[in-house]
């Protein structure tokens, strides 16, 4: 059923909230377990508010760059771009003890994953709960979630995007009625090494706004990247696919 697209979430689930500050981000978060993230190990990481997930260092900056990004930050983008929370909605996170949310990731990477044995030992899950975008003149929010998992060797990444109606702040030329235009939102991954990196298609196009109907595990609005080394998906998605036949013909 569509409702279990999302992982639990919100105060009733022990989440933390990040501060509702434009461009704000969480304080640094310690990890009870390390997540490797591209062959390195972090025992940190900070939620911003403008969708990214970092390791090392706060994102600030409001206006996405493709990746790979020249100074070498390490981070996810379930959607990087100009939220505000002060004018709506909420991010929440926590790392996970739950069993039973332990085991539903579990199932999950699984099926997608089926020839890798992987129970997960470890969780954090940050969601992004119909948060608006700056210089907004609209009730327009989007909600996507982020959940990390290790099993302390392999580590995936699960983005679950559930509710996409803006793609862009005023100040990345956004349209503050529509939330439409401009430099729009980016998902993917940036390792911090310059050459391992993934952009989802379609973003920073206008056609990112349709995240929620794409996939490359074939559940529509959920993406999911092994993460401890550089796998481009892991799960074949269909623009790769035929990249990867064209090249066939070089």
């Amino acid at each position: 059923p569509p409702e279990s697209l999302l992982y639990p979430y919100g105060p009733g689930e022990g989440d933390r909230k990040t501060p509702k500050q434009d461009d704000g981000t969480s304080k640094e978060i310690s990890l009870a377990v390390p997540f490797t993230f591209y062959g390195r190990e972090h025992r940190s990481l900070y939620v911003n508010n403008n969708g990214v997930i970092s390791f090392g260092t706060r994102v600030n900056q409001y206006t996405p760059e493709p990746f790979p990004l020249a100074d070498g930050r390490p981070f996810v983008a379930p959607f990087w771009a100009d939220v505000n929370n002060v004018l709506g909605g909420n991010v929440f996170y926590r790392e996970v003890t739950d069993p039973a949310l332990l085991a539903r990731v579990t199932q999950d990477i699984n099926r997608y994953f089926p020839d890798i044995p992987y129970v997960a030992t470890w969780a954090f899950v940050a969601t992004w709960d119909h948060v608006a975008y700056y210089g907004s003149k609209s009730q327009k929010g989007n909600t996507f979630q982020a959940a990390l998992t290790t099993d302390t060797k392999t580590s995936f990444i699960i983005l679950n995007y559930w509710d996409i109606q803006w793609t862009t702040g005023k100040a990345s030329g956004g349209d503050v009625e529509t939330g439409l235009g401009g430099t729009a939102a980016h998902a993917g991954f940036n390792s911090g090494d310059e050459t391992n990196f993934y952009n989802i298609p379609g973003s920073q196009t206008d056609l990112i706004v349709n995240i929620t109907t794409t996939s490359n595990v074939n559940v529509p609005g959920r993406w999911v990247f092994q993460v401890d080394d550089f796998k481009v998906t892991g799960v074949p998605s269909e623009a790769p696919e035929v990249a990867a036949a064209d090249s066939c013909w070089l």
